[in-house]
């Protein structure tokens, strides 16, 4: 792990990591709500298009998903990342519909090192994804666990 960007040191309070950009398409759409969220505005256009998500729309769960592939591509596959004891809060602000393109950040809100394991820090990231218009359609809160450089040494 040595090697790794980012360690609990790379990750001061207010750090701010890009994600994205992820283009949505709808046969993604369908084949995550077919397996895990079989409701009609999430497989058929003309069923997302009478309610009131006005479209082929995401699972929030897919929304997660894809989130969460975004962040594992930016850093958290190039990090000392021991995982994650929960989150706080996730919010689903806007649809997600098919043809919109996402993108977005995780800030550093805290951190603090272990009492118990001054190798270990708890960082809580404050997660946002925006679409192609700018509009907020996604937050997440939570805290992750992160080996320290020496640790890794």
């Amino acid at each position: 792990m040595t090697d790794k960007k980012w360690a609990y040191e790379d990750l001061a309070e207010g750090v701010s990591i890009n994600l994205g950009p992820k283009l949505v398409t709808a046969g993604e759409i369908i084949e995550f709500a077919s397996e895990f969220d079989a409701q009609p505005m999430h497989l058929d256009e003309e069923a997302g298009k009478a309610s009131i998500l006005g479209g082929l729309s995401a699972s929030g769960w897919h929304t997660c998903s894809m989130f969460m592939r975004m962040m594992c591509d930016a850093f958290l596959l190039d990090s000392t990342s021991q995982g994650a004891p929960g989150i706080e809060y996730a919010r689903w602000k806007k649809p997600v519909l098919a043809g919109d393109t996402l993108s977005g950040r995780s800030t550093v809100v805290t951190r603090r090192l272990s009492k118990s394991r001054p190798e270990l820090g708890f960082v809580t990231f404050r997660h946002e994804l925006f679409n192609q218009k700018n509009e907020n359609v996604f937050e997440l809160e939570n805290t992750a666990m992160f080996l320290t450089r020496e640790a890794t040494a």
